[in-house]
């Protein structure tokens, strides 16, 4: 996996990630937000539109460092899943708690977040 930090425009990190986010990959992830807090940025985007599997320990990441962003005064903004991961997040139950927009432009400007995925089996009509 490959992370790569940008400060970009009003205090906000955007740290894009490539690859697998295993539990492998995670700490990585989490040493580049934790960085980005240390330096005092607390509004962090993660441009997932690069990232081809996550596990469990990559969503407890997310979770984690939403929390710490939170206290910090800030947040974490996740950007550009792809259908599977945004289907993950939601099943989950991330997406009711960090913001998931579809493009890291949405997410750093804060737009509304993505509509959440629709579950063939929860919006099929009533037998």
């Amino acid at each position: 996996m490959d992370v790569a930090v940008t400060d970009c425009a009003d205090g906000v990190v955007l740290v894009a990630v490539r690859g697998a986010l295993d539990i492998d990959s995670a700490p990585q992830l989490r040493e580049a937000m934790h960085g980005a807090l240390d330096r005092g940025r607390s509004r962090i985007v993660v441009d997932l539109g690069d990232v081809d599997f996550c596990d469990s320990v990559g969503l407890g990441t997310f979770a984690y460092s939403h929390n710490r962003c939170v206290a910090h005064g800030g947040y974490l903004r996740l950007a550009a899943p792809s259908p599977f991961l945004a289907g993950l997040l939601d099943t989950v139950g991330l997406t009711g708690r960090i913001p998931v927009h579809a493009t890291v432009s949405d997410a750093l400007t804060g737009a509304p977040p993505a509509p959440r995925p629709r579950d063939p089996i929860e919006d099929a009509p009533p037998s």
